[in-house]
C-alpha cells in the first residue's frame, strides 16, 4: 500500500500499479452510471411497454373474436351433438399476484370429468404432485380432442384478455390447488399477466416437464418485451399447426 510520502517512480511497478487502479475506478464508476442508466430506461420502457401490450391485446383479442364468431357457433353445435353439458367451461384460475379469476374454455371433457380424476391420477405423466396431465385422458370427449389437438378449446379465453384477467402471451395460468403446491421459487411465475400462449407452449407443450416450465415462464418474464411477444405470437402458429404435445 503506497502512502502519500511514498516516491513513485515513472515506470515502475508502482506506477503500473497507480494507474491500473485509477483505471479500474474510472471503469466501475463508467459501469455503475450505465447500469443506472440501464435501469431508467427499463422503467421507461416497462411502463410504456405495459401499455403498448394491453393495446395489442384489446386490438388482437377483439378482432379475433368477431372474425371467429360463427366459427364458435359450429364449435358449439358439434359440441352439443357429442356428449350433454355445457358448451363452455368455466374454471377458477390463479392470475397475476395470486388474483384468482375465472377462464373460459370451450368443454373438451364429460360433464362428470372431476369425479374421476382420483382414479386417474397413478397415470399422471408429471413427476411430482403440481401438474396432472394424461397422453390419453378418458374423460376427454370425441370432438375434445380434435379441439385440444387442434387448441380450438382455448380461443374462448380472448375474452378474458378482452376483459384483462389474461394476456396474449405470459404464463399459463395454473389451477388453485396447483399453486397450493408451489415452492417459493415456482411462486415467481405469478409476477405477470398469465396468458394464452408462453415460451412452453410453443417449445413443446405438456411433453416438458413442470421445473422447465417454470424455467421458461421465469426466462420470459425477465426478459419481455412487445419484440419477445410478437415473436412468441408468430412461433405459436406453427407450434398449433404441428400439435405436438397438445393433448
Amino acid at each position: 500500500m503506497l502512502s502519500l510520502n511514498d516516491r513513485v517512480t515513472p515506470g515502475s511497478a508502482a506506477a503500473s500499479a497507480m494507474i491500473e487502479n485509477r483505471f479500474s475506478v474510472s471503469a466501475l464508476g463508467l459501469q455503475e452510471l450505465r447500469s443506472r442508466a440501464v435501469r431508467r430506461s427499463w422503467r421507461w420502457s416497462g411502463a410504456l411497454g405495459d401499455t403498448l401490450k394491453r393495446a395489442l391485446d384489446i386490438v388482437v383479442s377483439a378482432s379475433l373474436l368477431t372474425v371467429a364468431a360463427p366459427m364458435f357457433g359450429i364449435v358449439a353445435l358439434a359440441i352439443k351433438l357429442d356428449s350433454p353439458g355445457a358448451v363452455l367451461f368455466p374454471q377458477t384460475r390463479v392470475g397475476r399476484h395470486g388474483h384468482h379469476f375465472s377462464m373460459w374454455k370451450f368443454r373438451s371433457m364429460h360433464v362428470d370429468a372431476e369425479r374421476h380424476k382420483a382414479g386417474l391420477l397413478a397415470q399422471n405423466r408429471f413427476d411430482g404432485n403440481v401438474l396432472f396431465k394424461m397422453r390419453y385422458d378418458p374423460r376427454i370427449t370425441t370432438v375434445g380432442r380434435f379441439l385440444r389437438r387442434a387448441s380450438i378449446d382455448e380461443l374462448p379465453q380472448l375474452w378474458n384478455v378482452l376483459k384483462g384477467d389474461m394476456s396474449l402471451v405470459g404464463p399459463r395460468p395454473p389451477l388453485p390447488a396447483e399453486v397450493a403446491r408451489y415452492s417459493h421459487h415456482d411462486m415467481h411465475r405469478l409476477d405477470a399477466a398469465p396468458g394464452i400462449t408462453c415460451l412452453w407452449q410453443i417449445s413443446g407443450r405438456s411433453e416438458l416437464p413442470f421445473p422447465e416450465q417454470i424455467r421458461l415462464d421465469l426466462e420470459y418474464i425477465h426478459t419481455r418485451s412487445l419484440a419477445k411477444d410478437l415473436s412468441i405470437l408468430a412461433r405459436t402458429i406453427p407450434a398449433v399447426v404441428s400439435a405436438k404435445g397438445a393433448y
